[in-house]
């Protein structure tokens, strides 16, 4: 009985193992077959590598593109500093009235241009009365001193009156005469005429710049102050204040350019013409004057202005234009023309930067070109 019940546990041990090898061998027979599918997919992959195409640049682009080549020039270096637009005094008048009264009328406004002679306004004046009164008084007495000299001239030649008294009625006429051409003078000067009116008149051709006076307004005969500014604005100076630290750095002569925020796009361009010897002592700065045509009348008096002077040493470094400097990832770059085929993206190390100029410590070559319109595109494409 004992041995009956081991032999049918060893016959139920065995059964269970068999199914268990075989199903082992199914599986391992499964993942042979899968390897088998995808080994030559895998082989193919490893052995086909991506290649990356070759950049070439289109007709378009070339057509578009222009380069120019890294030459040496002279180092300049440049200095930035602010200020205003000025007239020159010498072509600013200032126009004071010579008598009080009422202002009748007033014929321009502030900004207007006038020509020499031209009529700002005028006045109705008690003192241009006085004035008046005073022409007449000396035309009468022309007329009666010449009167005398007559009757004297006649009674000296019927031997009734002595040579004296024709000398003396003479004299008095001379002393008439330029009397009433003094009064005279004086109603040209001052533009009065008949009915106690004084005409205000523009001294120069320039533009009314400044304007404290306005129609039915009482002028006081003391007042002090001018009533019109007329300055002639076909050239101005733009005056830079300079610190103290770059006096030393600014002489005559010097090359300067001047920009208003007004018109940021136009450039206009002068000389240093002057040099103020005197500190203000207001803002520590000393004045220094470009003066600038402006002959389309765009600049005006007191406009704020960005003004960059430049200097020329004798020293020699590689230069290249600004617009051909791409700037990205925190560093400088130009692309380096050899032809359609052959461009290269070159890093470049910048030592200073003059308006349109741009100096190379390393990076370029002389003579090499770089690309300076459509160099971004260009860079785009070859660095994505």
């Amino acid at each position: 009985m004992k041995s009956f019940c081991i032999d049918e546990q060893r016959s139920t041990e065995k059964q269970t193992i068999l199914p268990l090898k075989a199903l082992n061998a199914l599986c391992w027979l499964i993942l042979g077959t899968l390897l088998t599918i995808l080994a030559p997919g895998c082989a193919d992959k490893h052995s086909a590598p991506e290649t990356k195409e070759q950049f070439v640049l289109s007709d378009t682009m070339l057509h578009n593109m222009t380069t120019s080549a890294a030459s040496y020039d002279s180092l300049r270096n440049e200095l930035k500093f602010y200020g205003k637009i000025a007239v020159d005094n010498n072509k600013l008048i200032e126009v004071f009235p010579i008598v009080g009264g009422n202002v009748q009328h007033v014929y321009v406004a502030l900004g207007d241009y006038v020509k020499k002679g031209q009529l700002l306004a005028t006045i109705r004046s008690t003192e241009v009365a006085g004035f008046e009164k005073d022409f007449k008084d000396a035309q009468n007495d022309v007329v009666v001193a010449s009167n005398n000299l007559r009757v004297a001239q006649e009674l000296y030649a019927g031997k009734l009156s002595a040579e004296k008294d024709v000398l003396e009625a003479k004299s008095q006429l001379d002393k008439a005469e330029s009397q009433f051409n003094r009064i005279k003078e004086t109603y040209n000067i001052y533009n009065m005429k008949q009915g106690a009116i004084y005409q205000i008149v523009a001294p120069m051709n320039g533009f009314v710049i400044e304007k404290k006076i306005n129609q039915d307004m009482q002028l006081r005969s003391d007042r002090s102050d001018n009533v019109f500014d007329i300055a002639e604005i076909g050239e101005v100076s733009a005056i830079a204040n300079v610190n103290e630290s770059d006096i030393a750095q600014i002489g005559l002569g010097m090359d300067a350019s001047v920009v208003v925020l007004s018109y940021p796009d136009k450039i206009y361009r002068g000389k240093v013409d002057k040099i103020y010897t005197i500190i203000d002592p207001t803002t520590k700065a000393m004045k220094v004057g470009i003066k600038l045509k402006n002959t389309d009348f765009l600049l005006k008096p007191e406009m704020r202005a960005t003004i960059r002077i430049t200097h020329t040493d004798r020293e020699q470094m590689l230069t290249i234009p600004t617009k051909a400097v791409i700037f990205d990832k925190s560093k400088y770059f130009v692309m380096v023309f050899k032809d359609r085929e052959h461009i290269e993206t070159r890093q470049v190390e910048i030592f200073r930067q003059v308006g349109d100029i741009t100096y190379i410590r390393a990076g370029v070559q002389a003579g090499e070109q770089v690309i300076t319109n459509g160099q971004l595109l260009i860079y785009d494409a070859l660095n994505d």
